[in-house]
C-alpha cells in the first residue's frame, strides 16, 4: 500500500465522530467560563446586574473614559459619534441618530458600553460605572434631572423617545431576494449625473465655473427681537451647566465662574480660576466675549481653548 493511500485513510479516520471522541479533546464548559461570555442585556432587563449609578458620578467617569472621543457633554469631538441630540431629526434628510433620538432600548446602551467601551480598554468599567455612564447620556439628552440614580431597579422605567420607532418586518415576502442577482440588461448608454451628494456637494462639475463677483456688502442687519421660546430652550439645556455654573441674579461662582454679564466681558478674566494657556492668550490680547465667540466655545469646549 503506497504511503500516499495510506496517508488518505488516516485522515479519514480522524475525520469521523468515533475517531474524534477518541482523542479526548476539550472539556465542558465551567459554569464561571460561561457567564463570563454571556453578557447579553435584553430589552426586557434579563441580563442586568445588580448595582446603580448617579448622574453626577457619570460625569466624572463619562470624562475620564469617553470624552476625548465623545466630547465632555456626549457631542461627540471630530468624527467620533455624537452620543446626545437630535431630537425631532429623524424625518429629516440628515438626521442626527444618537442615544437620545434614535435607540428604542436604554439597554443597548448598557449592553454595549459594558462589553466594548472604552475604546482600547473593554470591560474595565464596573458594573456601578455603566449605570453611572449611561445615566449620564440619559441627562446629556435632557432625559432626566441631575439628581438622577440609574439601577437596575428602575432601569425598565425610562422611556426612550424612540422607542416605537421600529417594527418587525414580518411580511412574507421582502424585497431581499431580488438583491442577490445583478441585472445586465437594458443598461443605459451613457451615464449622466442625476442627483447630487447631499451636505458636501462634492460632485464634481461637468465644467467649470468662474468664481462669482463679490457681492457688495449688506447693511448691518438690526438687532434680532427676543426669542422667548428660544430663551426656554436655552434654560432648559442649561441644566447640563448648572453643576459648574449659576447665572442671574444672585448668582455666585461655583466650580466655575459665575456666568452673568459674561457677553462683553474678557475672556479668562475671572479671579480664583485656573485658565488654560489659550485663555491667558487671548486675556492677554484683550479677548472678549461675545454672541459669535461664546457659540464656538459652547460648540466644542476642549478644541476652543
Amino acid at each position: 500500500m503506497s504511503k500516499f493511500l495510506n496517508t488518505v485513510i488516516a485522515a479519514t479516520l480522524l475525520a469521523s465522530p468515533v475517531a474524534a471522541e477518541k482523542l479526548g479533546l476539550g472539556r465542558p464548559a465551567l459554569p464561571e467560563e460561561i457567564a463570563a461570555w454571556d453578557l447579553d442585556i435584553s430589552p426586557d432587563g434579563t441580563g442586568l446586574p445588580v448595582g446603580s449609578g448617579s448622574v453626577l458620578d457619570g460625569e466624572e467617569v463619562f470624562a475620564e473614559a469617553c470624552a476625548m472621543c465623545h466630547g465632555d457633554f456626549a457631542e461627540g469631538v471630530d468624527n467620533w459619534p455624537k452620543l446626545a441630540g437630535g431630537m425631532d431629526t429623524l424625518n429629516h434628510d440628515d438626521p442626527l441618530k444618537t442615544v437620545g433620538s434614535y435607540w428604542p432600548y436604554l439597554s443597548t446602551a448598557y449592553d454595549y458600553i459594558r462589553r466594548s467601551m472604552p475604546f482600547g480598554n473593554a470591560q474595565s468599567l464596573s458594573d456601578d460605572d455603566v449605570y453611572a455612564i449611561v445615566a449620564y447620556i440619559l441627562y446629556s439628552n435632557d432625559l432626566v434631572d441631575e439628581d438622577f440614580v440609574l439601577s437596575n431597579e428602575n432601569f425598565l422605567d425610562v422611556e426612550m423617545p424612540n422607542a416605537g420607532g421600529f417594527v418587525f418586518d414580518d411580511r412574507a415576502e421582502t424585497e431581499y431576494s431580488t438583491f442577490h442577482t445583478a441585472c445586465m440588461t437594458d443598461c443605459k448608454e451613457t451615464v449622466e449625473i442625476t442627483m447630487r451628494a447631499a451636505v458636501l456637494d462634492v460632485t464634481p462639475e461637468e465644467e467649470g465655473t468662474d468664481a462669482p463677483a463679490a457681492e457688495e456688502a449688506a447693511a448691518e442687519p438690526a438687532a434680532p427681537a427676543f426669542d422667548a421660546e428660544l430663551a426656554a430652550a436655552g434654560e432648559n439645556v442649561f441644566k447640563k451647566c448648572k453643576a459648574c455654573h449659576q447665572v442671574g441674579e444672585g448668582a455666585q461662582n461655583k466650580s466655575g465662574p459665575l456666568l452673568t454679564g459674561v457677553v462683553g466681558a474678557s475672556v479668562g478674566a475671572v479671579e480664583g480660576f485656573k485658565y488654560s494657556k489659550t485663555f491667558q492668550a487671548m486675556n492677554a490680547d484683550g479677548a472678549v466675549w461675545d454672541e459669535a465667540s461664546l457659540a464656538a466655545f459652547l460648540a466644542n469646549p476642549k478644541k476652543y481653548a
